[in-house]
């Protein structure tokens, strides 16, 4: 039950909507059941955007490591404030296991959090999608999926839909039988008729991908190319000339 209570919206109501709109995907939801979520705990917008930085590119185990050494950079062995980032020297990052992009992402999130580009939390709840993506993407290292993953995992906005996320468009392409993954731009019109609740339509691609198992990796991406058979013909092999030699 305290999963349904951090949730900002019904999920009952998402379900009832998403399975009338959209039949397929109705009978996904039927087969996997409620949309089991929970909001992330992160204490700030810092500190949700500091911990993205760190996963980005990498295993969910090794980022985990390398943020647990992040936060020991700060009091008592919690998240590090923007002043004590902006203190920390680049050995320190680098041996606490992050490159020299995101250590230098990492610094620009805390400088830009101290001059009040990134808002609190609490202004945060208060902001439009767009206006969110908008305002974050000027940290650097920072894009609009890192801003969408924080807007579903942090804030619970019910209709986000990550349209360049991988696992999310292969759960696309498996539950509507695609043979390869679909260019965001399908994706995000196909997705219009899960609106106002793309955020829940999202989990259960992510959830399509974990129930295929290794039947997805069948699923090849879209390069945009045709495929063009060229016919090969056989050549005559080449006679082999033998020259005899002369005597002398």
């Amino acid at each position: 039950m305290a999963e349904k209570a951090a949730l900002p919206f019904d999920h009952e109501k998402a379900h009832a909507h998403l399975s009338q709109a959209d039949q397929r995907l109705g009978k996904l939801i039927a087969d996997i059941g409620e949309f089991a979520f929970k909001l992330d705990e992160c204490d700030s917008v810092y500190e949700s955007l500091l911990e993205a930085i760190t996963h980005q590119s990498i295993s969910g185990k090794a980022a985990a490591t390398i943020y647990t050494r992040i936060k020991a950079l700060g009091k008592n062995g919690e998240c590090p404030t923007p002043a004590e980032i902006l203190a920390a020297s680049p050995r320190s990052l680098r041996e606490a296991g992050l490159s020299t992009a995101k250590a230098l992402a990492m610094k620009d999130l805390a400088q830009k959090t101290i001059d009040g580009v990134v808002p609190s939390l609490e202004d945060a709840y208060k902001m439009s999608d767009k206006e969110l993506v908008e305002r974050l993407i000027s940290v650097r290292g920072i894009g609009a999926w890192t801003v969408e993953m924080f807007l579903i995992f942090r804030l619970g906005r019910p209709d986000v839909l990550p349209v360049h996320d991988y696992g999310v468009q292969k759960g696309f392409a498996i539950l509507y039988r695609k043979k390869a993954i679909p260019k965001p731009r399908e994706l995000a019109a196909f997705g219009e008729r899960w609106r106002p609740y793309r955020t829940v339509a999202s989990w259960y691609m992510w959830r399509a991908v974990t129930r295929a198992g290794k039947n997805s990796r069948k699923i090849t991406k879209n390069t945009g190319k045709t495929a063009v058979k060229r016919k090969t013909t056989k050549k005559n092999p080449k006679k082999r000339v033998v020259r005899k030699k002369r005597n002398r």
